[in-house]
């Protein structure tokens, strides 16, 4: 699994086949089994060039977190428009959510976040703050939509997190920590328009 474009520079080509073995490491054998030695040798790399570019399996995993975060991030979210539906602009929204739960290469780096998290979360809580100072596009859109007198909620975070736990109930969680598989495009529409009515029925 490749996370990122095929870098061009050797030392480039180096450190992401690292960090593709460092993913395949920890979620074959979880954070604590998995050792630099064993990095390097599924890389293809000595370990001396492992520890070049990452001092420690500690910063080697906080880089996977970084990019399953940057991983999340990327595309920017539909902007709220006072001039649409707002039904056809969730959907665009939640449509785009499905699209990332469904990336392969989301759902790898996620498992070894999440894995990893559940053994030691000292080992995480750094990383997530960090991520959390980053308003989620969603909740934007909400506050947006909710300033402009077409949502009924004072607490756009917490209304974002309802619709979002809506889809990942469906789309996230069962594959992430069940082994279910990817939902079909005829059930992420399902997912997408009765996760937007529900919403819609009650902050609409």
């Amino acid at each position: 699994m490749s996370t990122s474009p095929a870098p061009s520079r050797l030392t480039d080509r180096k450190r992401a086949a690292i960090l593709d073995a460092a993913i395949a490491e920890f979620r074959q054998s979880g954070y604590e089994a998995t050792s630099m030695d064993r990095v390097a040798a599924s890389a293809g790399v000595s370990k001396r060039t492992v520890y070049n570019h990452f001092p420690s399996k500690e910063a080697l995993f906080a880089q996977i977190i970084q990019q399953l975060w940057e991983r999340a991030a990327e595309g920017a979210d539909p902007a709220y428009r006072s001039d649409r539906p707002l039904r056809a602009q969730l959907l665009d929204l939640v449509s785009q959510k499905l699209r990332l739960l469904h990336d392969p290469s989301f759902a790898d780096l996620a498992r070894v976040a999440i894995a990893a998290g559940i053994h030691s979360p000292e080992r995480t809580q750094e990383i997530v703050a960090r991520m959390g100072e980053r308003e989620e596009g969603l909740t934007i859109w909400i506050r947006a939509a909710a300033g402009d007198g077409r949502l009924k909620t004072s607490d756009p975070v917490f209304a974002s997190m309802q619709l979002q736990g809506l889809v990942k109930g469906f789309a996230f969680w069962p594959q992430i920590a069940l082994g279910q598989p990817p939902l079909t495009p005829a059930e992420q529409k399902q997912v997408a328009e009765t996760s937007v009515d529900m919403f819609l029925a009650h902050y609409g």
